[in-house]
Order: structure tokens, then sequence, then C-alpha cells
């Protein structure tokens, strides 16, 4: 992957510290300004009582894709309100993708819808997030 600006801030400044991202195994496919594209695999810890994912795990997959990319222009973002609707259950050994997509973005809001599939391109979850853009850079 190119070491773009997007990509620096992303992996960098960002994945480097976030232990959570680390913890639930997310790699980084691709990053550009409004955009990522994240993957990772549930584990047998990330199921609940009834042996799917907890709903918490697309959740987060979510939730860092959308840091990512909303981030990526290099100012700093941090999520302001969000929402998911879970569409398919999930098991352990499923890898799911997340792909971040910037719809709107103006100086101080932004706003991202987040699809997760699985591997055969089922969506499973939809994930609608709004950031405020500080005025603080990242590099």
């Amino acid at each position: 992957m190119e070491k773009t600006k997007a990509f620096r801030v992303a992996k960098e400044k960002m994945y480097d510290n976030d232990a959570f991202s680390q913890w639930l195994g997310i790699e980084i496919e691709e990053i550009r300004d409004g955009f990522c594209r994240l993957k990772m695999k549930i584990r047998e810890e990330m199921t609940n009582g009834f042996k799917i994912a907890h709903g918490g795990i697309t959740y987060s997959l979510a939730d860092s894709a959308l840091a990512f990319a909303s981030n990526s222009h290099g100012k700093m973002a941090v999520s302001i309100e969000t929402s998911i609707s879970h569409l398919v259950q999930l098991k352990s050994g499923d890898e799911i993708f997340a792909t971040a997509t910037e719809v709107s973005c103006s100086n101080k809001i932004g706003l991202y819808n987040v699809e997760v599939k699985n591997a055969d391109e089922k969506l499973v979850a939809l994930f609608k997030g709004t950031v405020y853009r500080t005025s603080k850079d990242w590099l």
C-alpha cells in the first residue's frame, strides 16, 4: 500500500496507538481521502451466549472504519453520532469487511456510511456516522 497522507494518518498516527483495533485483529486494506476498507476475522471470544458474534464486534469494526476515513484528510475528527443496523448473524471464523465512504464533508461536520459485508459480499450490517472535524492537524 502506498504511503499517502491518508495512510500515514490512519496507520502511523491512529492504528499503531489503537490497542482495541489491534486486539480485534483489524487489518487495513485500503485508505484514501474520505474512504477506508478494513477486514477482520470473528474469533470465538467475540461470540455471545447464542454462539453468534456480539453486536459490539461489528459496531467496533465499523466505528474504526469511520475513524480512519474521517481522519484521512489530515484533520482530527471525532464521532458525535453513530448508529448501526445488524442484518445477518456472524459466527466464529467468519471474515468480515467494513467499507467507510464519505457522504459529506465540510469544515466542521462529516457524514459517513459504513457497509459491513461477509466474504460472500453479503451485507451484514449498515452503520452511519457523523463526525466533528477539529482544527487540529494530524501531521
